[in-house]
């Protein structure tokens, strides 16, 4: 179990954020481990092609696999900080990398490692004082590859949580609100507890927490709470589990995101990125980010004809629309 006791300033000072960086984080862990999402499935061909950058590669192999430590660095999913959403991503990137390289020491070779060896690559970068700055990269990169494209669906449903639980909050209390969190978490006394495997018991006094309601690690709670300062308490967020009474994508559009699968189904003859720009109405630079992750992905190819470059599927493409 883990029991934090809150005295009454940190309580005034719970506050709702959403937390893109440890969304992100999640799907990695997806990808690493060949899990599928209880709602959402698999993490996609996308999520598995950004394995091959290194800095991508980096963050994973700090991640928490089945069967093995339950620890994540901290370092990798920063609090979200108080202030408008639309920035919280680049803010929360900006932590990452500003990690000093001894606590990134600390808690990726003391902690995530403690009972084994550190792989070497991870180790090079700790020991260089570069792990922060490149896991903040490596970061930025997955969710370019992997998560962006379906950012904004998922954030619908993340924001409707929020004011959902930020009228219960108005009405009923923050009481009311913590104890509806998750059958995993109980408020009472001025602890609260969160049912886990192992046993820590931290005190808060005069810190400020973080409740964020979470798509990618649905439907379990994710919890970091042993650092008062970096206290954030995932939740599963409202709405999730219905996901499959909405209209569901097309299997293509699940596993590259809509943009991309829409590209990618209307490159059976050649076209020029601004073609593609003009009949799906999205900017020049949007669609040639696209189209280098579907070429390096192998499901495009690519070809020069005079001064333009023509793009068109591969017969990887082909097999896997179908046709």
């Amino acid at each position: 179990m883990i029991h934090a006791h809150l005295d009454a300033e940190t309580v005034g000072r719970i506050r709702f954020a959403l937390s893109p960086v440890n969304e992100a984080v999640w799907w990695l862990r997806y990808a690493v481990t060949g899990g599928r999402h209880p709602v959402f499935g698999d993490p996609g061909a996308a999520a598995r092609w950004a394995l091959r950058r290194p800095d991508v590669r980096l963050v994973a192999q700090c991640l928490s696999v089945p069967g093995g430590p339950t620890y994540m660095p901290d370092l990798l999913t920063p609090k979200p900080a108080a202030g408008p959403a639309h920035r919280t991503f680049a803010e929360q990137l900006q932590a990452v990398g500003g990690t000093a390289p001894e606590d990134a020491a600390f808690q990726v070779c003391e902690m995530r490692f403690l009972n084994g060896p550190v792989p070497g690559d991870v180790l090079d970068a700790v020991e260089s004082g570069t792990f922060a700055a490149r896991a903040a990269h490596g970061l930025r990169e997955f969710w370019q590859d992997a998560v962006a494209d379906g950012w904004s669906g998922l954030k619908a449903v993340l924001d409707a949580d929020v004011a959902a639980r930020s009228t219960e909050l108005a009405t009923y209390g923050v009481g009311h609100v913590l104890r509806s969190l998750h059958s995993d978490v109980t408020w009472a006394d001025g602890r609260l507890t969160v049912r886990k495997n192992y046993e820590e018991t931290v005190r808060f006094r005069g810190a400020e927490m973080v409740l964020s309601p979470m798509a990618a690690s649905w439907p379990q709670v994710s919890v970091q709470l042993g650092q008062p300062g970096n206290a954030v308490l995932g939740y599963p967020a409202t709405g999730i589990g219905t996901a499959a009474d909405r209209p569901r994508r097309p299997a293509v559009a699940r596993l590259l995101g809509r943009s991309r699968a829409a590209l990618l189904g209307d490159l059976a003859a050649p076209r020029t990125t601004g073609e593609l720009a003009a009949r799906h109405r999205l900017a020049p630079a949007t669609v040639s980010y696209h189209l280098g992750v579907l070429h390096r992905s192998g499901l495009v190819l690519r070809e020069r004809d005079r001064n333009v470059v023509l793009y068109r599927r591969s017969a990887e493409g082909d097999a896997l629309l179908g046709d």
